[in-house]
């Protein structure tokens, strides 16, 4: 091979385009702005910030990444992971409400519905005026998704469903769930579907929120629902196509995470930055002494790493191209740096680490939910495990 004789093209670019620029300048503005001064009194009262996230809708932010014709801003999933990332650099429940709502509940609508769903649904999802709920996780099927016991028995023109789901995000206070139900315990996962439910039909019951660890304006609730009568129309997707729509849309909601894990790890070490630099100890900076030097650059290099894994994923994602290994890499990794970077930030702290007063205790307990939302850590490797093994030919 000559490579004198090879034609050259290269498209390999590192930089943002002036679009993406405007729209992570824009986030970090309004952000520091309305979200960050009151964020340690909101995680305090551990109430759902319905102000805060109106002022997001209005800023078309819960509609980003979807299609301009069923109301959303038309912009590309790098758009969308630069906001999460600057969203959740001060407030990951808020971050975690907006990733939530536009790649699971309203992601599944815009990947599975048809024409009808989508103009029925979106525009009121995608503008905010309602929130979505992804209901899939039950008592006792987590990272078996599959073993969900939730029915729905078709009985004329419509399906009648029954179960409970638990772990909800948006789950007390959504207006639209689209709810994942056995169509035909007989084939296993080709026997789940998914319906779209509206939360003032008969038979939705909603809990009470949850009180957890961390996330605590993020709202997650038990969702029964008991002989509640779903038109044929609201059949999302085709019979039996849930759970294989499911893992699309998981695919697509681990980017979030993995935005959202970079986004508290950059905000665990901005702070961190910044206290190195102002508390003296044995007459000089913190940040001076190489102990907590290297701390910081171990931060820095792991935020730097997972960020490109993101944006990797998500340019595979729209460019249509299969992406399942590498979102579970971006969601593994970032959510790993993060809990990583969170640690020692409260390491680097000190006692004040361990107060409310400083925002590290908070990205700490944030931080948690990362490896364990959308597919944990270990469900992660099971995936890439087979995904590598398939790359590298161990089957054939």
């Amino acid at each position: 091979m000559n490579l004198n004789l090879l034609e050259r093209t290269y498209d390999l670019s590192f930089e943002l385009t002036e679009d993406h620029q405007m729209i992570r300048d824009s986030v970090r503005d309004f952000v520091e702005r309305y979200v960050a001064p009151d964020v340690i009194e909101r995680d305090g009262k551990k109430k759902f910030p319905f102000e805060i996230v109106k002022m997001l809708a209005d800023q078309g932010l819960l509609g980003i990444c979807h299609q301009e014709k069923y109301g959303g801003a038309g912009f590309d999933t790098i758009s969308f992971c630069l906001a999460i990332e600057e969203i959740a650099r001060w407030d990951a429940s808020l971050a975690l409400t907006v990733a939530s709502h536009t790649s699971l509940g309203t992601g599944h609508i815009a990947l599975a519905g048809s024409l009808e769903q989508k103009m029925k649904y979106m525009p009121d999802l995608t503008s905010g005026k309602k929130l979505a709920a992804w209901c899939l996780t039950e008592p006792g099927s987590g990272s078996d998704a599959s073993g969900l016991k939730t029915t729905a028995v078709k009985d004329g023109e419509n399906w009648i469903l029954n179960g409970t789901k638990t772990f909800i995000t948006q789950g007390s206070v959504g207006h639209i769930y689209v709810v994942l139900a056995k169509t035909d315990p007989t084939l296993d996962t080709k026997g789940i579907s998914a319906f779209i439910v509206e939360r003032d039909w008969d038979g939705v019951n909603p809990g009470t929120p949850m009180h957890k660890l961390g996330m605590n304006t993020s709202d997650t609730a038990e969702v029964v629902f008991e002989n509640v009568k779903v038109p044929n129309g609201n059949l999302l997707g085709e019979p039996g196509y849930g759970f294989i729509d499911t893992m699309k849309v998981l695919d697509g909601g681990r980017i979030g995470i993995g935005a959202l894990s970079v986004g508290i790890a950059r905000g665990a070490l901005e702070e961190s930055m910044k206290y190195a630099k102002e508390r003296k100890q044995f007459g000089k900076p913190i940040g001076d002494f190489q102990a907590i030097e290297h701390k910081m650059v171990n931060m820095a290099v792991e935020i730097d790493a997972a960020r490109l894994l993101v944006y990797r994923a998500a340019w595979l994602k729209d460019q249509e191209k299969p992406y399942t290994k590498e979102a579970s890499m971006a969601k593994l990794f970032a959510s790993e740096a993060a809990e990583r970077a969170t640690l020692d930030a409260v390491q680097i702290h000190g006692g004040y680490g361990y107060t409310k007063e400083y925002h590290v205790e908070r990205f700490l307990r944030d931080m948690k939910l990362m490896t364990i939302g959308e597919g944990t850590s270990e469900i992660q490797r099971l995936i890439l495990s087979r995904e590598i093994k398939k790359d590298l030919g161990y089957y054939s």
